[in-house]
């Protein structure tokens, strides 16, 4: 019985010694497995999508500069001030420089982007895409989304918008976007739609790409519309930049706070403003910094890890008057 016990016990020291080696190997390999810059040979071109210091572009380019600076990644900046056409020129600019991989916005839609998208596949150029999709590109020739999905964002946002202000049948509301551009409208449509089931009387006013850089270029728009229809109870806007210009659309047609429910995408130190005195009430916030972020590891972690694209949607949720104090001092930052 000595004797089996004894086996035993040795059996038992031998396992557990064993058990410890493997530890302390598998410790070790991890250890050895982390690398510092591990992406500092990967070359990323990574399109912001508006000019350089406008209020939404500057959040995505907040988060793209802190993945270059933990990926070690090599990352040229494409500023592009919301112009599809130009952004379009400067993706065939990008695929011909064959850098490792390109992020880029969507906005231009699939049927520009795919025969980029194309020559960079036969390249073997890496591509993802932030902030609007193109699913039927990525279909064909690969990469990840990382934004909001559009179409239940924007619904998502009318039928808030319906709960909190009590808006409904007979009421009218203005809804504001860059209709030509069908790809990148899909969210507001969305909004039309829950507003529209709710009974309410929808007016579209059209914006142009400039007016996402320069907000102010949209006060002639924005007060006519709202001269021509003084019974407007709601305006949705269509990003951050506008909504948080609101404050001085209202002003233009002597209106006060709180006079009409506005609503619209993103958080920024002017809405958070905006929100503090009354003249926004509503917002989704779609995370931009992880549309500036995602885009840079994904390729990196894809082309010196071998794993496949990230797909994200980077939608949160919403923002409103009792909780935009948890976000505020982040917006201030251009983090959020």
């Amino acid at each position: 019985m000595i004797r089996n016990s004894l086996s035993r016990a040795l059996r038992t020291s031998a396992a557990v010694a064993l058990t410890v080696f493997a530890v302390g190997a598998a410790s070790s390999a991890s250890a050895e497995a982390l690398r510092d810059d591990w992406c500092k040979d990967v070359h990323i071109r990574f399109f912001v999508g508006g000019a350089e210091g406008d209020g939404f572009g500057t959040i995505v380019y907040n988060g793209a500069k802190q993945a270059q600076h933990d990926t070690g990644a090599q990352v040229d900046f494409v500023f592009s001030g919301w112009q599809s056409e130009k952004m379009v020129q400067q993706l065939r600019e990008a695929v011909a420089s064959a850098p490792d991989g390109i992020a880029m916005m969507g906005h231009p839609g699939p049927a520009s982007i795919e025969p980029l998208a194309e020559d960079a596949a036969k390249s073997g150029i890496l591509m993802m895409y932030q902030n609007v999709d193109v699913p039927t590109v990525r279909a064909k020739f690969g990469g990840g989304y990382i934004g909001a999905n559009l179409e239940p964002q924007g619904r998502a946002l009318g039928a808030e918008a319906v709960r909190m202000s009590g808006i409904g049948a007979g009421d009218k509301a203005i809804v504001v976007a860059d209709w030509a551009q069908e790809n990148r409208v899909i969210r507001e449509l969305g909004t039309v739609a829950a507003l529209e089931e709710a009974g309410v009387e929808v007016i579209k006013l059209t914006t142009t790409p400039e007016m996402a850089g320069d907000p102010n270029l949209a006060i002639p728009v924005i007060s006519a519309g709202l001269l021509a229809n003084p019974d407007v109870k709601l305006i949705a806007y269509p990003g951050g930049q506008m909504l948080g210009n609101a404050p001085t659309y209202m002003e233009s047609v002597d209106k006060k706070p709180g006079d009409i429910f506005n609503i619209g995408f993103d958080t920024s130190p002017q809405i958070v403003d905006a929100f503090e005195k009354g003249w926004v009430q509503l917002t989704s916030d779609q995370q931009p910094f992880l549309q500036g972020y995602l885009p840079i590891l994904s390729l990196c972690q894809q082309k010196v890890y071998g794993l496949g694209a990230m797909n994200v949607d980077t939608g949160a949720g919403f923002v409103n008057g009792d909780n935009y104090g948890t976000v505020a001092d982040l917006a201030k930052e251009g983090l959020r």
